[in-house]
């Protein structure tokens, strides 16, 4: 994958039509449990893994020529998660940022993010299995570890060791400290401790 320019959402749509737009979202909520009772959770960071065995987030390809961008990763993500998509209706409130890469082809990825209850959080995951990609383009949802183990690895570092489609390992820890999910100093420490992902292609 090429190397990723940030832009904003208006130079983003002002591109020409030989350029391609993906829009994914960060679905999350607050998680009060704990693990073993002892290591706490912090909040459930949604994630899927995708046909080709990397890790990705909910969304796809649209079309700015033929509706929002909202509109389309409205459409995205319920395709992609089923009938419990429908009343998230995400909005240009939640965009997050834009980025360009020229190679291996021009595409536009635009990201979201959006805070549910664990409730409709739960619902989501709950409902995933009768979405229409399900077993197709998504094989299954998973949530990502945002604790590090006594170890120094076991965790998020070593879940950010996985393969990553596109530029969601960069969208998710972004992410992860622009919200203030990981304290920046503990995210830090699990970046240094995990094995970069390998490379791979663009989101679809």
């Amino acid at each position: 994958m090429g190397e990723s320019r940030p832009l904003s959402r208006s130079e983003a749509l002002q591109l020409g039509p030989g350029w391609r737009h993906a829009c994914h979202a960060l679905l999350y909520a607050p998680c009060p449990g704990r693990l073993f009772g002892v290591v706490p959770l912090g909040h459930a960071v949604l994630m899927q893994m995708r046909f080709d065995g990397r890790l990705g987030f909910p969304g796809g390809f649209v079309d700015p020529r033929t509706g929002s961008l909202e509109d389309g990763l409205n459409r995205e993500l319920q395709e992609e998660l089923g009938p419990g998509a429908a009343p998230l209706c995400l909005a240009e409130g939640d965009y997050l940022g834009s980025c360009r890469v020229e190679a291996p082809q021009r595409l536009v990825t635009h990201f979201y993010t959006r805070r549910l209850s664990l409730e409709q959080f739960r619902a989501l995951e709950e409902g995933a299995t009768r979405a229409q990609e399900h077993g197709l383009e998504v094989m299954g949802l998973v949530r990502v570890p945002l604790y590090t183990l006594r170890d120094g690895v076991g965790g998020l570092p070593t879940f950010l060791s996985n393969a990553f489609a596109g530029g969601a390992r960069e969208q998710l820890l972004e992410s992860l400290g622009i919200l203030g999910l990981v304290p920046e100093a503990q995210l830090s420490e699990a970046v240094a401790a995990s094995p970069k992902s390998p490379d791979a292609p663009q989101p679809s």
